[in-house]
């Protein structure tokens, strides 16, 4: 929800805004002057993703659902447990939401890797970069670099393969 699909659609509806805007001439719309602020997107979106977050957190609470943020382990005691800072929590049933982070490789593995980002970090970009290469052939990295065209970078897609299946 924070830095994944919800985010993510709303660039991509951003990005089909776009389209409709280049495409308005040819249905006999004028539309020049229009242009497009990142800063606003970026404001606008955050601010719907804290919302959601705010109203799932309501939600959660109105279910009588508890929240134990920290770091948990599975215990050898008999009923399922697990230990989280030091306290132990008991329940037939025991939800570990991870919320994974990427491995990201060293310079010396990978010449210039602290210039790139992971995709989490396109949504701390603070203005649409000028050039951008998305590295991957996955749907995300699809995604991202057709939103990141779209809306006006100059945009390159990296593939690890000879060619093109």
């Amino acid at each position: 929800v924070n830095v994944g699909c919800v985010p993510k659609k709303v660039m991509w509806n951003t990005a089909v805004h776009a389209e409709f805007v280049h495409d308005h001439a040819d249905y006999g719309f004028e539309t020049a002057g229009v242009k497009f602020n990142w800063r606003t997107i970026k404001e606008k979106r955050d601010a719907y993703v804290r919302r959601l977050n705010d109203i799932y957190e309501n939600n959660v609470k109105k279910a009588r659902i508890d929240i134990i943020r920290g770091y948990g382990k599975f215990t050898a005691d008999p009923e399922p447990t697990i230990e989280v800072d030091g306290k132990k929590y008991t329940a037939p049933h025991i939800l570990i939401a991870t919320g994974g982070r990427p491995a990201l490789p060293s310079d010396s593995e990978i010449p210039g890797a602290s210039l790139g980002m992971t995709s989490d970090g396109f949504f701390d970009l603070e203005e649409l970069p000028r050039r951008s290469v998305v590295v991957g052939a996955g749907y995300i990295a699809v995604e991202m670099v057709g939103i990141l065209a779209t809306l006006g970078s100059k945009s390159s897609l990296l593939i690890r393969h000879d060619k093109v299946v």
